[in-house]
């Protein structure tokens, strides 16, 4: 009996200080983690008591009568490794989520199935660093998920009719300093009739207003002053209808538009040499309020 209390005693010694060891540890990495989240079992006295116990049954087996104090050691040594066994705490530790496209992802960022960010328009830009969600599909955008705007007129790029402009210029929602001379939209001699030159351009206009949906505008004509005033303006307001159409055939609402003919009413050159006559015979586009 004496052998089994000493053994059971420095046991429960040495397992109950190694547990609450084992638990300090625990604690200091990883906060969430104390002795109370563990199981009945694994509190450090029961499992002092259950290493304790066991280590004095060994101690007792392998000592004899003669070697109590040899055994109560081996018992004792026994019974705090088996405790420890016991209290350890197996919560794995948490792993962060692997994108293989973004690398680790910061904690609390909405993941997919594979663990990536969300990424929400598909622009490339996971939308926790997206400033400009909801960009339209196949948009080029910059580092933080904007479409891109070249000339930095506060016109986007996939917007700007007019790409290009100076620096400093005042532009309107189509990011044009004013109305925009439709630049080789030609007709057939004396008709209406679009040549294939200009529904290419108008393919591109057509491309910007569509992505534009809160921009009206005014399709204007205007001739040279060669034949009649009035035949001029007929003959300008049935080009500035046949852009208008052109263009509600590649997808821009026709409420969007308004067509004006002014015929001769308004040169930008002057009439007197084919040059001049060549820059009147235009079409204008402006933003309509």
């Amino acid at each position: 009996m004496k052998k089994s209390t000493t053994g059971l005693l420095i046991g429960s010694a040495l397992v109950v200080g190694l547990s609450g060891c084992a638990s300090s540890a625990s604690q200091s990495s990883a906060q969430s983690s104390t002795s109370a989240d563990r199981e009945w079992y694994q509190h450090p006295f029961v499992c002092g008591l259950a290493g304790s116990l066991i280590g004095g049954g060994i101690g007792y087996a392998t000592s004899g009568s003669s070697d109590e104090e040899s055994g109560a050691a081996v018992g004792a040594t026994a019974g705090a490794a088996i405790g420890g066994l016991l209290c350890a705490d197996r919560t794995p530790e948490p792993v962060a989520p692997q994108c293989p496209t973004y690398g680790e992802v910061p904690a609390g960022v909405a993941t997919d199935a594979q663990g990536c960010p969300l990424d929400s328009d598909n622009d490339g830009v996971p939308d926790y660093r997206d400033q400009c969600p909801g960009t339209p599909a196949g948009v080029e955008v910059d580092a933080v998920g904007c479409p891109l705007d070249s000339d930095n007129d506060g016109v986007p790029d996939y917007r700007d009719q007019c790409p290009n402009t100076p620096a400093g210029v005042e532009v309107n929602a189509l990011g044009c300093p004013a109305s925009v001379v439709l630049q080789n939209v030609n007709f057939e001699f004396d008709s209406a009739q679009l040549t294939p030159g200009a529904q290419q351009v108008l393919n591109g206009v057509a491309e910007r207003l569509v992505n534009n949906p809160d921009v009206r505008v005014s399709i204007e004509g205007h001739t040279d002053s060669v034949g009649s005033a009035e035949y001029n303006r007929d003959l300008s307001q049935r080009r500035a209808e046949s852009v208008a159409s052109y263009l509600a055939q590649r997808g821009v609402p026709a409420s969007d538009m308004r067509s004006i003919g002014y015929g001769e009413e308004r040169p930008v050159a002057t009439n007197e040499t084919d040059q001049g006559r060549a820059q009147n015979r235009r079409v204008e586009l402006d933003e309509w309020n």
